[in-house]
């Protein structure tokens, strides 16, 4: 299956499945190509091609299940069992062999982890900036995540409890921005 259809399968589970339970905003159901797939996909410009990726929070799949299209190694991580029903739903209907879903929170997730690999984490609509940090607090994973206007606030926020480099690069869909945190470490 070529990566245009397997987003149009995904946008069509994604209209179903919304009309059983709350995945995305309705209002954003009429912009899904760009309000959901193209915001998802701008963090490929920013990934490392080699990395596998950890989505926190996936919810509906985003950006997780759209990096699996573009050819990451992902796993998304949900606690909610709808959720987690959807994210296997669209796994197995795209024949995503490179899609993990884990069951589970996020902390739980993070506190198994061993040591190895290139990771790196991602989120979108998931936790303030600083409550993230205190969920990777003692790790080492660089941080990509997709974030609102508001970003600033988040930032100041996060620096009274951490020290941590970053960059931020606009978003190319919106007024928001994506972050790029790494060197964290608790003040």
């Amino acid at each position: 299956m070529e990566n245009k259809d397997k987003f149009e399968t995904y946008k069509n589970l994604l209209r179903d499945w919304s009309k059983r339970m709350n995945l995305v905003a309705p209002s954003t159901l009429d912009d899904i190509d760009n309000r959901h797939f193209a915001d998802s996909a701008q963090l490929a410009s920013y990934l490392p091609v080699d990395a596998a990726v950890v989505d926190l929070g996936s919810g509906a799949g985003f950006p997780g299940v759209v990096l699996a299209i573009l050819g990451w190694r992902v796993t998304c991580i949900e606690s909610i069992g709808k959720k987690v029903d959807f994210l296997t739903a669209v796994r197995e209907e795209l024949h995503l062999d490179n899609l993990t879903i884990y069951h589970g929170r996020v902390e739980n997730y993070i506190a198994s982890m061993g040591r190895g690999g290139k990771i790196v984490f991602t989120a979108r609509a998931f936790a303030p900036l600083v409550r993230i940090l205190d969920y990777m607090r003692g790790k080492k994973y660089e941080l990509f995540l997709l974030k609102g206007s508001h970003i600033k606030e988040e930032i100041n926020a996060a620096k009274r409890k951490y020290n941590f480099d970053f960059k931020l690069y606009p978003s190319k869909t919106g007024d928001g921005f994506i972050i790029n945190v790494k060197n964290y470490r608790p003040i």
